[in-house]
């Protein structure tokens, strides 16, 4: 067995020499790098870029799993993401107000004969799929040396 197949781990290895990382997810493979304007040699995702698609992906599958169970027209869901660092002191909805504070913008377009009261009710699930409830909460990662 190797590192990648251990339940419930995702493996990320990279030399040391440059951004380059081989990432095993059980029996998946990607790759995740830098652009080459930041010293990578873009063969992959940056890493907000895979933050952002789970947070899509998982949005996506909420929102029509919901719609499923509700038996509502959706056909179909496109998410689109993106991060930016802000200044804390120009957010005014942040209860931070010094540095800077990460900001995720998500579009959501919903595809189907949807009425307004059930678009804003996917609207709502979307805030609630597992992924947007961790990045909100408090999280607590525990490193060490293996």
């Amino acid at each position: 067995m190797n590192n990648g197949e251990r339940d419930g781990w995702v493996v990320v290895h990279g030399a040391a020499t440059g951004f380059a990382q081989e990432i095993s997810v059980g029996v998946h493979r990607l790759r995740s790098d830098e652009p080459t304007v930041a010293g990578g040699t873009n063969t992959g995702p940056t890493p907000y870029d895979l933050l952002l698609a789970g947070l899509g992906s998982c949005t996506s599958m909420t929102v029509a799993m919901y719609a499923r169970r509700k038996e509502w027209p959706l056909e179909a869901v496109t998410i689109r993401l993106r991060h930016s660092k802000v200044h804390a002191e120009d957010c005014t909805d942040c209860e931070t107000k010094e540095g800077m504070l990460d900001r995720i913008e998500r579009e959501i377009v919903l595809s189907g004969s949807l009425s307004e009261d059930q678009a804003s009710r996917l609207l709502e699930i979307a805030n609630r799929c597992p992924v947007h409830r961790t990045l909100t909460s408090e999280i607590k990662i525990d490193s060490r040396l293996a």
